[in-house]
């Protein structure tokens, strides 16, 4: 794009930052930076990957990378984004380290392991991975020709002659970390090391991603590692290592993540937490634990699947349980464990009705690298480079500036819950369409109507102020328009311009082919505006300024 070469966090050029912040972003993450531990490159090179590098999440220790310039280039470029108003992100992988981590060599005893091997018919005679000659490193052999995948794998200390099989991390859904160690929460030394050193990150970035947050939750902890009797265990081996819940609960008196937010709290305040948590763990995450803001992969893989009701009915439960936890969650269309936005949601109306949602709803909306660009390649966490000569698809990103954009320059509009309403969409025969989402919200003197059809067949009905969802005395669409009226409605019809010419004048728009909703409403001249018309899989926005 620049046509020079961008090697360096310190070399990534101010017109890119310029084009990042003009589009509304006011947080950038970086993926990838940490020092890499050297044997997951070597596993996946035996493994049949001869142009792989070390995984992002496979962590020699916490610093920036040599190869990205180091500390050094990272202040540059902190610089140069809080300039332009942009808070750094980084991962933190609070869970496991790298197989060949500075702690592996140095604090063996952090790490869940056994002094025998497990399985008498795993067998460790493979390439020592170990980048120390001190220690001595060996996955079991059925890895490199992919015929089982173990739990463990060894290490030697080569001064003392012992051995050690250690876990490899795991959350107990698929196959083992094979270039990871999983570290034992038990041990208070390294609850505690992990909590220094997400202090001395957050020193150097303002907002911490944590990755698979939800398996160091008590809950979870003890079910992966230490099962109670008769539970049987979701990693195998395990069960033999089970612990009451009594006993568990002596040993690990407090949720770790309870103990991070408190600290960061105290010490560092103006920091970003944010928890990559699944498991129905959402909730939790934000009421009990505090944690600043949780992912929320409903609203992708719902909004995907059209499980409008499902998504519906998710909203009106927090609304009715706890309204603060809908502006704790991160919306997104794809992270980097998923396929891209494009690939999920397409380029067309329903790609721009659920980003339109994405950035208009309370929380923190996250955005995919290249999904404005329309790229649909799905990066590996080990990718050196990019393998599809993809170019930026120019109209995808013109279509974001006049739709997307300015929605992101007006979060503050949309971000909180105070004012947040969730209304139905009531058919002429009294049933609510569960395919359509109609909200509000207002900040000062603004306010805002968002409608959106996601669903192929078209809608009408009436949105009224009974409908409205959440009950909160003075609270109605009349107080959204700053004038009673009675209800919106709408239905099938072809459309021209929304223009009003006339305050509070209903106006018929006809004459185009394209197939849309027609909207009658009542709104004061000039506090209105379309942003997409609404038919199958459109949006509507209406905003309002007193």
């Amino acid at each position: 794009k620049y046509q020079r070469p961008i090697k360096l966090l310190s070399e990534i050029p101010d017109e890119e930052l310029d084009l990042l912040s003009g589009w509304g972003f006011s947080g950038l993450w970086l993926i990838g930076i940490w020092q890499r531990s050297p044997s997951s490159k070597e596993i996946k090179k035996l493994c049949g990957n001869p142009e792989a590098e070390s995984s992002a999440y496979s962590i020699y220790d916490y610093l920036i990378s040599d190869e990205l310039g180091g500390q050094t280039a990272l202040e540059n470029l902190n610089s140069r984004c809080l300039e332009r108003g942009i808070r750094l992100a980084c991962d933190m992988v609070p869970n496991h380290t790298g197989l060949d981590s500075r702690w592996i060599r140095e604090k063996p005893d952090y790490f869940l392991g056994l002094d025998y091997s497990p399985y008498a018919a795993y067998s460790f005679n493979g390439v020592d991975l170990s980048s120390d000659p001190a220690t001595g490193l060996f996955v079991e052999d059925h890895y490199y020709d992919r015929s089982d995948a173990a739990v463990v794998f060894k290490r030697l200390d080569r001064g003392s002659g012992e051995v050690r099989y250690l876990y490899h991390g795991n959350d107990g859904t698929n196959m083992p970390w094979n270039d990871t160690a999983q570290l034992n929460y038990l041990n208070p030394e390294v609850r505690e090391e992990v909590i220094r050193t997400i202090l001395e990150t957050a020193r150097k970035f303002s907002i911490i991603r944590f990755d698979a947050a939800m398996t160091l939750t008590r809950k979870h902890y003890q079910r992966l590692w230490f099962p109670e009797a008769g539970e049987g265990g979701d990693i195998p081996t395990r069960a033999e290592h089970g612990l009451a819940a009594a006993e568990f609960a002596r040993q690990m008196p407090a949720e770790f993540w309870r103990e991070v937010v408190d600290r960061i709290k105290s010490e560092l305040p103006d920091t970003l937490l944010l928890a990559e948590a699944f498991w129905m763990m959402e909730g939790y995450f934000v009421r009990t634990l505090g944690m600043h803001r949780v992912y929320n992969s409903a609203f992708m893989h719902m909004l995907k699947g059209e499980k409008n009701e499902d998504y519906r009915q998710l909203i009106k439960n927090t609304l009715e349980y706890d309204p603060q936890i809908l502006k704790r969650y991160a919306n997104f269309m794809n992270n980097p464990d998923e396929e891209t936005a494009v690939v999920q949601f397409g380029k067309g109306d329903k790609y721009f009705g659920v980003c339109t949602m994405m950035a208009t709803l309370p929380g923190l909306p996250l955005f995919g690298h290249g999904q404005f660009e329309g790229f649909s390649e799905k990066y590996g966490m080990e990718y050196s480079k990019a393998y599809r000569a993809e170019q930026a698809d120019r109209g995808l990103i013109e279509h974001h500036e006049r739709v997307i954009v300015p929605l992101l320059h007006k979060r503050y509009l949309f971000s909180d819950v105070e004012h947040f309403r969730l209304y139905d969409l009531v058919s002429g025969w009294g049933e609510v369409n569960e395919n359509v989402f109609a909200y509000s919200n207002s900040s000062g003197g603004e306010r805002a109507l968002v409608i959106y059809n996601n669903s192929m067949a078209g809608a009408s009905g009436w949105i009224k102020n009974k409908s409205l969802q959440v009950y909160v005395p003075g609270i109605s669409l009349a107080g959204l328009c700053r004038k009673p009226f009675s209800s919106i409605t709408f239905r099938r019809k072809n459309v021209n311009s929304p223009a009003l010419s006339k305050p509070w004048e209903r106006r018929k728009l006809t004459g185009t082919s394209d197939s849309s909703l027609f909207f009658s409403w009542l709104l004061p001249v000039n506090a209105a505006y379309l942003r997409r018309r609404l038919s199958a899989k459109r949006s509507l926005f209406m905003h309002h300024v007193q």
